[in-house]
């Protein structure tokens, strides 16, 4: 539906069926509600005429890009696409879509996730540092800052969040973490997944007394290789009644933690062998 769609509703903005006062409809029952009164030929109503509640009811079926393109056709538009109503609940399937200016942050938010299923993570953004090429650190310089610099921005904007899910989030770091959890109090739901660069330090926070927030109930962190036994170990301990699910997480092989000049050496036998053995 956009601007120039026209509706006949037979004189009135909401008919009534079988001579019972109008209900507002739910899920497909609205879009049946309206395409059963385009038959009355009496008069015709343009959209944005609707009320602000039908209109919103229109939104809660659109994507952030649909959002974003109908609210651009009038001002009234807008505010209802400003609405905080329309935004407790945000997904992202890469960090690119974060650049976006299709959605809208702030208290009412209450379900983040932000989930990058890629090859580009395995090959590029879960490899150290160390031991990246020059064309591999070319391409995660392009999106390297962008989920902290959201997750900053949820800091100061999403107090009411109650769960948040990062996976595949390779250059996310455990100040980010820590961050959101220290902001956001009302947190229940925290969900890692492939997040190579988060470590034991957050799962300290959890237990520390001005760390984790009070009300966390679930805690997952699934393949995250720099998470150890000791950490999952002092969360259990520390705080029992929080829910843990650690796959894989612990009994990965962590980052090396060496000198950069032995790294850099380390680097160069690898390289040497498998050109030896090529």
């Amino acid at each position: 539906m956009y601007l120039g769609h026209t509706m006949t509703t037979g004189g009135s903005l909401l008919p009534c069926v079988s001579g019972r006062p109008y209900c507002r409809p739910s899920g497909k029952e609205a879009f049946l509600s309206v395409a059963s009164v385009t038959s009355c030929p009496s008069s015709t109503m343009q959209l944005t005429q609707l009320n602000r509640e039908c209109l919103l009811h229109v939104f809660s079926f659109l994507d952030k890009d649909s959002r974003q393109s109908l609210s651009l056709a009038c001002r009234g538009l807008r505010d209802v696409y400003l609405e905080p109503c329309l935004w407790s609940l945000l997904r992202f399937s890469s960090p690119s879509q974060l650049r976006r200016d299709n959605f809208v942050l702030g208290p009412s938010l209450r379900f983040l996730s932000v989930c990058w299923h890629s090859s580009r993570v395995q090959q590029v953004c879960n490899i150290e540092d160390w031991m990246k090429s020059a064309f591999q650190r070319d391409i995660c310089s392009k999106h390297d800052g962008l989920v902290s610099a959201f997750l900053a921005n949820v800091c100061h904007t999403c107090p009411n969040l109650l769960s948040l899910t990062l996976s595949g989030c390779g250059h996310i770091t455990d100040e980010d973490v820590i961050g959101v959890l220290r902001a956001c109090r009302k947190l229940r739901r925290l969900h890692l997944e492939n997040c190579v660069r988060v470590t034991d330090r957050v799962l300290l926070a959890l237990v520390a007394h001005d760390g984790g927030s009070p009300e966390l109930e679930e805690v997952r962190v699934d393949y995250c290789r720099n998470v150890t036994q000791a950490g999952l170990r002092a969360v259990r301990e520390g705080r029992p009644a929080v829910r843990l699910s650690a796959v894989r997480s612990g009994d990965m092989i962590p980052d090396i933690s060496k000198p950069i000049e032995e790294r850099v050496q380390l680097r160069r036998t690898l390289l040497q062998k498998v050109l030896l053995f090529s």
